[in-house]
């Protein structure tokens, strides 16, 4: 079962992540596709933010691996929650080790962490 976060609880999974000797900063994976991305989107702050469409993260899994390795804590993001479920699940699946979903996706972020981000 993949964790559920709420945005408003990001920001001390965010602190809790960064707190290990030498830990890198955490990601928040975006998987929307690119006309979400332009529509609305989550700042850099604390964490690094890395977008691919959920349609190729299949084909893009050996980069993943390559550039974040798979102890890497990864939060996966979406507009409402169920795209990155699926993205969770799948690289939970694929051997990643620390990997949460964003319950309600952007829109729950704006409404709960960031109310410029525009909902759509």
């Amino acid at each position: 079962m993949i964790p559920q976060l709420s945005p408003s609880h990001f920001t001390a999974w965010r602190d809790s992540a960064c707190s290990g000797a030498g830990a890198a900063l955490p990601v928040v994976l975006d998987v929307r596709e690119p006309w979400e991305l332009q529509t609305a989107s989550v700042k850099e702050d604390g964490f690094r933010l890395v977008h691919i469409p959920m349609r190729e993260v299949p084909a893009r899994l050996a980069e993943l691996k390559d550039a974040l390795g798979t102890d890497q804590p990864i939060a996966c993001l979406c507009h409402h929650g169920m795209r990155s479920l699926q993205v969770a699940n799948y690289l939970t699946q694929n051997g990643f080790g620390e990997i949460i979903n964003l319950q309600g996706g952007i829109n729950a972020w704006s409404q709960q962490m960031d109310p410029s981000v525009p909902l759509y």
